[in-house]
């Protein structure tokens, strides 16, 4: 038994249920300015085959604006990267230069993990 109280899946009427409760359950969220936002960098490399990644936490943006910033940081550092669950993944040992261009944009920069 699922943990919903209705356990319809699928009516005539609406299609899909599921799809429509994941669509209220996330409300739009709206980015705060960078000035009001302190981002967390963390080091990290496991399940990775033992290659080093950077991870940015504690972001309040929208999914397209952390899609953004994913890309102007990739950029600044010539490495790939992505955006899962709404932390930010950068490849490789560069936190000084990710570091650099958050302070640019007017982020507050915390360093953690190592």
């Amino acid at each position: 038994m699922t943990r919903d109280h209705n356990p319809i899946v699928w009516s005539s009427e609406d299609g899909d249920l599921r799809k429509n409760e994941q669509k209220t359950s996330h409300p739009a969220a709206r980015s705060l300015p960078p000035q009001q936002q302190t981002v967390y960098l963390h080091r990290d490399s496991k399940n990775r085959g033992g290659k080093g990644v950077i991870l940015l936490k504690g972001l309040v943006l929208t999914e397209s604006d952390m899609s953004n910033l994913a890309k102007t940081l990739k950029q600044a550092c010539g490495t790939g990267g992505t955006v899962k669950d709404g932390v930010i993944e950068i490849q490789g040992e560069q936190r000084e230069k990710i570091a650099a261009v958050l302070i640019k944009l007017g982020y507050k920069i915390k360093m953690a993990g190592g």
